[in-house]
């Protein structure tokens, strides 16, 4: 209903009524593909599902004309991140088929995800309530970006970098403990 709501108000620009058109599809996918990651029983298939809401958001940037940040996206989430998160799985030998029974705590699970979910919209309407967009949005230069990363957050990709390491040899260690 949304998605035909903007394609009647952007008639006279037939780009846009493809971008949106392509917007919706690719949050859809990204938001089934979320659900699936918490709600499958095999880990892997959660891994799995995981690659194609990062990979959802890296189209997204695409949308956005920000195709540096898509290639991170690519590069780094779903090229280094899921991948650690594999041979995480792996190694531990963590069950396949989940042989464990989870769905007890779904109530709760459920009440906190509409809890934070209103939290959420309460906290973005109360924010920025009625105000809009600018009309004109400045693409932003891929060198400007890369100054702030290497520069401003150098030090917190760093910490990260070490702390998925240290993961990864503590998973390790705890797979051979024989």
């Amino acid at each position: 209903m949304l998605l035909l709501a903007a394609v009647e108000q952007n008639a006279d620009a037939p780009d846009l009524v493809a971008q949106n058109i392509a917007f919706g599809l690719i949050a859809f996918m990204m938001v089934v593909s979320a659900i699936k990651v918490v709600t499958t029983k095999n880990v892997v298939h959660a891994a799995l599902y995981l690659v194609l809401v990062l990979a959802g958001v890296a189209a997204q940037y695409v949308l956005l004309a920000a195709e540096f940040l898509a290639s991170v996206q690519v590069l780094v989430y779903i090229g280094a991140i899921v991948v650690l998160f594999l041979f995480g799985i792996m190694l531990t030998r963590a069950p396949i088929k989940g042989e464990e029974e989870h769905t007890r705590n779904w109530i709760g699970g459920a009440v906190t995800a509409v809890g934070l979910a209103a939290l959420l919209g309460y906290t973005l309407i109360d924010q920025y309530g009625s105000s809009k967009l600018p009309e004109e949005v400045g693409i932003g230069r891929a060198e400007v970006l890369s100054d702030s990363i290497f520069s401003t957050y150098l030090f917190p990709f760093e910490v990260v970098s070490i702390l998925l390491t240290a993961a990864l040899v503590g998973a390790i260690v705890i797979a051979r403990k024989d």
